[in-house]
């Protein structure tokens, strides 16, 4: 056989072996750490068959990472938490609009933006000391800020997304000036400059070391299913309060996510977000990381969520209160909130 036959003869056989499937997959770009959410991402990819590439990092990191990599980017869905962090996404044009019916039915419309929607929230409520104050006398963050509490508030920074959306929610049912008031009041009953995460708040108010204190509910029921007996003994000391439960409501912060507009797996990121709107990933979040599940009828087995009890949520939009998180910065830098 000449070499050129022989060469037809190799292509031809090459040809005629079966060619692999593309492999199925989603680059995910997260900034949720935890540990916990394996379980989520393995579930989805058993369910579907697609394999989740996942990179993790501190928000700004990934946004920048996203912004550098511009039309190239490999990054399918970004998801983080907090309506700040996902408007700043947003506000760089990174998200893509999803047309789903599958999310527009299970996410509450309060709960979603144009281009990226929320698939847990979170309470940002107020804690106090049970020896050392009087629950009646911090029923509403406005209470914050009165003299009676001088020297007695704890809280992290006012730089913090956590406050700045919360600052963003009372500029937008209180107005500007009375904000801003209500942050040079609560910077006057500071009870120390403020440091550390919500958890150092609650031991603190725990401890004595302050009377009140700001924290997300979510890290109150970690504390509450804890087996360690420092953190059950905390706990104990500690009330919590649903503020504003006669007004607009408890503010909530939010974890969720969007596609990019520059995924290369669209059909994939799609599923990704639906899945994240089933029962068993809403149910997983409740139940397996302490937050309270977008979709309402989803059944939540978490003992600590269920000691919290129910209230009243503010159902301001996440993406009417992510607009305001600039002008709450400006304000808590005047007040000297830092």
């Amino acid at each position: 056989m000449t070499p050129i036959r022989v060469s037809i003869f190799l292509l031809a056989a090459a040809c005629a072996l079966p060619v692999p499937a593309q492999e199925k997959m989603l680059n995910l770009y997260s900034a949720r750490h935890y540990q916990t959410d394996e379980a989520l991402y393995a579930n989805f990819s058993r369910k579907t068959g697609i394999k989740i590439n996942r990179i993790e990092g501190k928000e700004d990191e990934l946004l920048e990472r996203i912004k550098n990599e511009g039309a190239n980017s490999p990054a399918d869905i970004f998801i983080t938490v907090d309506a700040a962090r996902l408007a700043q996404a947003d506000a760089l044009g990174l998200f893509a609009p999803v047309k789903s019916k599958v999310l527009e039915e299970r996410i509450p419309a309060h709960l979603r933006a144009p281009d990226w929607f929320a698939f847990s929230t979170r309470a940002r409520v107020i804690l106090y000391n049970k020896a050392a104050v009087d629950p009646a006398d911090v029923q509403n963050y406005e209470d914050l800020a009165h003299p009676r509490l001088k020297g007695k508030v704890c809280v992290r920074s006012g730089a913090h997304p956590y406050n700045l959306s919360l600052g963003s929610a009372l500029i937008h049912h209180l107005g500007e000036q009375k904000t801003e008031e209500w942050a040079r009041g609560l910077v006057a009953n500071f009870a120390r400059a403020p440091k550390g995460g919500d958890t150092d708040q609650i031991k603190a108010v725990a401890a004595g070391e302050c009377g009140v204190a700001i924290s997300n509910s979510y890290y109150i029921a970690r504390l509450l299913r804890s087996d360690k007996p420092a953190d059950k003994q905390a706990m104990e000391k500690v009330g919590v309060v649903w503020p504003n439960q006669k007004g607009f409501g408890t503010h909530i912060n939010v974890s969720g996510g969007g596609m990019l507009k520059t995924a290369p797996h669209k059909e994939a990121a799609v599923l990704f977000l639906e899945y994240l709107a089933s029962d068993e990933a809403q149910a997983y979040f409740a139940n397996g990381n302490n937050e309270w599940p977008a979709v309402k009828t989803v059944n939540v087995e978490n003992p600590a969520l269920d000691a919290l009890g129910a209230f009243k949520a503010d159902t301001l939009n996440v993406g009417t209160l992510s607009k305001n998180t600039a002008r709450a910065q400006k304000i808590f830098d005047r007040a000297g909130w830092r």
